[in-house]
């Protein structure tokens, strides 16, 4: 261990006698560590093979137990572990609030998840929402998005955004294109845009109410993902036009320059990956596909990726030392 070997340098030095070493080595001998995290590791692949196993025997057994004691059984194993959070709850603060407990974040995951299945399967099965098939996700985001809220849970949240994005791509996408599993219509790419934009709107806003700070990083993940994709399958589907690139070198510019002042890496390389596709793009599509010069020019194209390559990973590594120096 490191705090040993300085102690024994120091030992060997002469700093410290031979009864404060042999102190500081059986301390460290018998020091606890944490196990934390494959407990949490156990936790969440328990959830994933109980939610995978319950799906198994629903698909194997559906003619011998009936679809409406599939139902009750589900919401009755999301019922069950709701109530048992609530029994645990911390109270509510727009501060990050400790938890309970491990056991009660994952028995929360695992009710949204029972509850997401109990809605779908509800609408599949019946068509209990006819043919507004967005309903059901519409309530699984309003539901998660208050219980990420109540029960401080970055999990839920996350599962919040993804329904809520479900819920906008259902509504904009029309049911034909669903059904074909057409989703090249530029419909699909503006409510990405809108919406990223909106995450990003909601998160500034919180943060800067100081309600649930802690969470501004996850919408602002969702929010560039989902910004950066839009502008590229814009960029891929209009083949190239100028309208969709300007957008992605603006959402690059602002990600760059937020991801030095919050000194995240992360978003920095994220940013850089995206626009690095979006400039490739555009140099194989107006230089080697549009132009007559494609044979020409086919002799810079592993300059280009070398230049390219060599250039980014320059900026990344003088980024990350401008980052650890501020």
């Amino acid at each position: 261990m490191k705090d040993t070997t300085i102690a024994e340098k120091l030992f060997k030095e002469g700093a410290i006698g031979e009864a404060s070493y042999q102190k500081v080595s059986a301390s460290y001998a018998t020091r606890l560590f944490s196990v934390g995290l494959e407990v949490r590791t156990i936790l969440y692949l328990g959830i994933l093979l109980l939610t995978s196993g319950l799906g198994v025997l629903v698909y194997k057994n559906i003619d011998s137990i009936g679809h409406l004691a599939i139902i009750a059984f589900i919401a009755l194993v999301s019922l069950g572990c709701f109530a048992y959070a609530y029994t645990k709850r911390m109270p509510y603060s727009n501060q990050k609030v400790i938890s309970a407990g491990v056991l009660v974040d994952y028995v929360l995951l695992l009710g949204c998840l029972t509850f997401g299945t109990f809605m779908g399967y509800l609408q599949y099965q019946y068509s209990t929402f006819g043919p507004h098939h967005e309903i059901a996700f519409l309530i699984p985001a309003i539901l998660f998005f208050a219980i990420a809220y109540y029960f401080d849970h970055i999990g839920i949240l996350s599962m919040a955004i993804t329904a809520i994005a479900g819920f906008i791509g259902v509504v904009i996408t029309p049911t034909a294109l669903l059904s074909e599993n057409d989703f090249s219509s530029e419909r699909i790419i503006y409510s990405g845009l809108a919406l990223g934009i909106a995450l990003v709107a909601t998160a500034l806003t919180l943060n800067k109410r100081l309600i649930k700070s802690h969470f501004t990083f996850t919408y602002l993940n969702f929010a560039m993902h989902m910004l950066f994709i839009a502008c590229l399958a814009g960029l891929f589907l209009n083949r190239g036009q100028i309208l969709f690139m300007l957008p992605l070198a603006l959402f690059v510019f602002l990600v760059i320059q937020y991801a030095y002042k919050e000194k995240s890496f992360y978003l920095l390389l994220f940013s850089l990956i995206y626009g690095y596709i979006g400039v490739t793009y555009l140099f194989f599509y107006l230089f080697l596909i549009r132009s007559n010069l494609g044979d020409s020019l086919i002799a810079l194209v592993p300059m280009y990726f070398i230049g390219s390559a060599g250039g980014a990973i320059v900026f990344l590594r003088n980024a990350n030392k401008k980052m650890r120096a501020s």
